[in-house]
């Protein structure tokens, strides 16, 4: 149904309108096009006086393009006489003044006269004349009402299909209180102030570092100003998330766990081994920070798809940083409002390597921190998994407050 507003799958809209009668239309098409005007705004009763090629007519239906209910359920007659005798008000369609005593109003005004028949559930009828010259004189002294457009009086003509598209608009849009059939998706609440704050805090701290704030005498105005600038978009959460996501990917630069480092995967997962197996208490640490760095721009496999997944998995973005792999308390992903820790166990981790890294967990935990276990091997396998897992361990922190 792409590029199309007709879905069968809703329902049809069914409820009481006026009738639709059409005065000696002369081309079935033509007759198939009102069809579909009429179903655009839930009429579906039409009468029609001598058709000039007859009835049924295939050319209709075509031309309804879908509005076969319409079709279906059209009634025809042998005069207009016939055709009204049913009905209570009749209002007459017509681009030319007729000399006759009788109210003229718009399609806007001519719906609001209808809504009260319609309410008594009376016969309303809309009578539209031939393609060619209209209505007769004598056929517009049948109704109650004329009906004329604000139109270009020297091209007031309008082709049938269009005159009833216009009057059957104006009494859908009133009948329905002017509901549009959808309105804006909200996939994510609103954000609150204290998102609004912490990303306001992760932004300016992210400009301070690159001395954005000059002169420092406008510093203020220049801080109410950018949240100013968010604060109009009414962001939502998940806008906030995404920001948060990119100030991180700029604020890291290359940095960043893209392919394209100078070390190749399994290279990178020999570093880390031999740096998890260097004494934690080694202060000497000039060299192993110019390593960290290397690190950062060199992930292996397993560093690089869950860093991926954290940025781009809606659940998760945003909630995680990522930090140098190296000493005895810092891990390689974390999450400092939540305090969660991500580490990622390689495959085969040396005595020392795991030595180191219970050292780092038990440093945490005694701060409140969450140490969550990931095998590198899983990640590589099965990064949805792992992503779940991480999403429901999230999910509970929330729920639980902590």
């Amino acid at each position: 149904m792409a590029g199309s507003g007709t879905d069968k799958t809703k329902n049809w809209v069914v409820a009481p309108g006026p009738i639709v009668l059409l005065v000696e239309p002369q081309l079935g098409e033509n007759i198939g096009a009102a069809a579909r005007a009429m179903a655009n705004f839930g009429l579906a009763r039409l009468r029609i006086v001598k058709p000039r090629d007859g009835w049924p007519n295939e050319r209709a239906r075509w031309m309804a393009s879908g509005a076969d209910r319409v079709i279906d359920q059209a009634e025809i007659f042998d005069s207009v006489e016939a055709a009204v005798a049913d009905c209570t008000f009749v209002l007459a369609a017509t681009a030319r003044a007729h000399d006759q005593a009788k109210p003229v109003v718009s399609p806007e005004q001519a719906a609001r006269e209808i809504a009260p028949h319609i309410a008594e559930s009376a016969n309303v009828a809309l009578m539209f004349g031939r393609e060619r010259w209209g209505l007769t004189v004598e056929e517009v002294g049948l109704a109650d009402r004329i009906v004329t457009y604000p139109v270009n009086p020297a091209f007031a003509s309008l082709n049938l299909a269009q005159a009833i598209a216009i009057m059957s608009y104006e009494w859908f849009k009133l009948s329905t209180g002017n509901a549009l059939p959808f309105a804006t998706p909200q996939k994510s609440p609103p954000a609150g102030k204290e998102q609004l704050l912490a990303f306001f805090a992760n932004l300016e701290a992210e400009l301070d570092k690159v001395e954005f704030f000059r002169p420092e005498d406008k510093r203020g105005t220049m801080l109410i100003n950018l949240r100013n600038i968010f604060t109009r978009i009414e962001p939502s959460q998940q806008d906030i998330q995404t920001l948060h996501g990119v100030i991180l990917a700029l604020a890291q630069g290359r940095k960043g766990p893209a392919r394209g480092g100078n070390l190749h995967g399994e290279e990178a997962e020999v570093l880390r081994a031999l740096l998890a197996e260097r004494n934690p208490d080694d202060s000497s640490g000039g060299a192993t920070r110019g390593l960290s760095r290397l690190l950062r721009r060199n992930p292996t496999e397993a560093e690089r798809n869950l860093w991926e997944g954290l940025v781009n998995d809606r659940r998760l973005a945003g909630q995680f940083k990522r930090q140098s792999p190296v000493g005895p308390h810092i891990a390689a992903f974390v999450s400092f409002p939540l305090r969660v820790v991500i580490e990622l166990v390689p495959e085969q981790e040396s005595e020392e390597a795991r030595l180191a890294r219970d050292t780092r967990r038990t440093w945490l935990e005694a701060r409140n921190y969450r140490v969550v276990d990931m095998s590198a091997a899983y990640v590589e396998r099965n990064l949805a998994g792992a992503l779940d897992s991480l999403a429901g361990i999230v999910a509970d922190l929330r729920v639980s407050g902590t």
